[in-house]
């Protein structure tokens, strides 16, 4: 049976999480830089395209319902003023 040493495996343990972690953030910018694909330039994002996904979590969905939410506020305030 082939054994190694405490310290080997906690260095190769750490190993393994560094290496992950730094495949994350590799993979994560090079996907921010990928250039949006022909004949997609034209596409916005707005609220009736995302009306059909039924993904709750989606930042963009976030995003609108904080600028609704953003926009409310300001009716509420002005409406106070008045």
């Amino acid at each position: 049976m082939f054994l190694i040493s405490k310290t080997a495996a906690l260095i190769i343990s750490i190993s393994i999480i560094v290496f992950l972690i730094v495949l994350f953030f590799v993979t994560f910018v090079r996907n921010r830089k990928t250039p949006v694909p022909k004949g997609c330039e034209h596409i916005k994002i707005s609220e009736e395209n995302c009306g059909a996904c039924q993904v709750s979590d989606c930042s963009i969905k976030q995003k609108f319902d904080v600028e609704k939410l953003r926009e409310e506020l300001e009716e509420e305030e002005k409406d106070d003023i008045s």
